[in-house]
């Protein structure tokens, strides 16, 4: 039996004289008659709570960010009236703040015989999936003197996405796509890329585009135009190893990354071509394969990407070449999202970079933390003079990493989180255009 507030008020300001002296409230109550059986009849007319029966319906995803509503149905199938509070567990990052956690308490009451429908809505604070905790219920007597309470374990599962906040570079890049496909006015020419169709020549095409047998038969020189190739196969692959848990701003890297390849994906997918993804460190962490056809490719790398959390452990380079390659059989495009960091790329992926390029155009996106950049610009004291050295010196050797792998025939993307999505996929509308895929 749980006792309220009400009942202990009642208690100490009705007891006799004899019963403020009591040991405990039980024998508090034991003095005074007339509480005492209100308090038992209260707690017999309570509605029972382990024959409640909880039904759980709503989203099942959400991104990151956005809110989920699950909806818990709370069926009173006794013949008294449901009186009741209850706690809708979730873990603690089911919440952006701690003020939103009220959102699982609920009052309610439910007449015998019916059901009512309770709404949480969670705001996750954290990727991955949230599983509730059991249900906790209170149910009240009508005099709100004494109340039953239990618990149930009723399951559910909301899978937080990635934020996809990079979607508003989407359009502009599409249009840019399309100016390279030729469906507008401006037609862009690549070695290597597939035929389109024919036009009059004018002047600054480039000569090796004539086609000389049409133009012996018309009049006017005739050019090839060109067209971007499709069904290209394209390799994302996350670096998911210590290096990506560290914080740039309020994200992670891996997450800056993740945004970047969902653009990519996006953006690959309307292009034409088969995107598959890899996370790897020590082992494989996630992966899609297949090259599904529209938004399905994009689906699923969301969900491959929505449980990842970065691994304190250093990313084996040699394993990840040999499983890219294994997912990568014939020649494609392998974008890597890993650091720039001097060492991980000179002990690591150096040597096992002529492996990629023999077969593979290679690009490697790193996200930049754009704190050094200021610290770069800092004067004016002692302390701030320490910094802009400290700041310029990482700069020159980020620099010079990326000198190192575009030695080796690889493109390279180094940009701040917010920078990162866009000129990832500027880069791989560049090699588009240059037929590079």
């Amino acid at each position: 039996m749980a006792l309220t507030g009400r009942t202990a008020l009642l208690a100490a300001l009705g007891s006799l004289p004899v019963g403020i002296l009591a040991p405990s409230w039980t024998g508090m109550l034991a003095v005074n008659a007339p509480l005492s059986l209100a308090i038992l009849c209260d707690y017999a007319l309570a509605a029972p709570v382990r024959s409640l029966r909880f039904t759980r319906s709503g989203d099942t995803s959400v991104r990151l960010g956005d809110t989920a509503q699950v909806q818990l149905t709370v069926t009173n199938p006794s013949g008294r009236r449901l009186r009741a509070h209850l706690r809708d567990a979730w873990p603690p990052s089911s919440w952006s703040s701690e003020a939103e956690q009220t959102a699982s308490h609920h009052r309610f009451t439910v007449p015998a015989g019916e059901r009512v429908r309770l709404t949480t809505f969670l705001r996750p604070a954290r990727r991955g999936v949230r599983l509730p905790d059991r249900v906790t219920v209170r149910s009240f007597g009508p005099l709100g003197l004494a109340a039953r309470q239990g618990r149930h374990d009723v399951p559910w599962a909301v899978r937080v996405l990635p934020p996809f906040t990079s979607r508003k570079h989407l359009p502009s890049r599409l249009a840019r796509l399309r100016e390279l496909d030729g469906r507008t006015s401006v037609l862009t020419r690549g070695e290597g890329t597939e035929f389109d169709s024919l036009r009059a020549y004018v002047p600054g095409d480039d000569t090796r585009s004539i086609d000389w047998r049409a133009t012996a038969r018309q009049s006017a020189v005739a050019v090839r135009t060109w067209r971007p190739e499709r069904d290209r196969h394209i390799l994302i692959v996350l670096d998911t190893g210590r290096t990506s848990a560290g914080r740039v701003g309020d994200v992670p890297r891996l997450d800056a990354a993740m945004d970047a390849a969902l653009l990519l994906t996006a953006l690959a997918v309307r292009a034409g071509d088969r995107v598959n993804l890899l996370a790897y460190d020590r082992r494989v962490r996630a992966q899609v394969r297949g090259g599904a056809a529209g938004g399905d490719v994009l689906s699923s790398v969301v969900n491959a990407m929505a449980p990842l959390e970065p691994e304190l452990v250093e990313t084996d380079a040699r394993g990840l070449s040999t499983t890219a390659m294994a997912h990568a059989p014939q020649r494609s495009l392998i974008v890597l999202l890993t650091s720039l960091d001097a060492a991980p790329v000179e002990e690591g992926l150096l040597p096992v970079l002529p492996q990629l390029t023999r077969r593979h155009t290679v690009l490697v996106a790193s996200v930049a933390d754009p704190h050094v950049e200021t610290m770069a610009r800092s004067r004016g004291s002692v302390d701030a003079v320490y910094e802009a050295a400290a700041g310029t010196q990482t700069q020159e050797q980020r620099r010079r990493t990326a000198d190192q792998l575009r030695r080796h025939g690889v493109t390279v993307v180094d940009a701040t989180p917010n920078s990162l999505a866009p000129a990832l996929a500027d880069a791989y509308l560049a090699l588009k255009a240059a037929g590079r895929l």
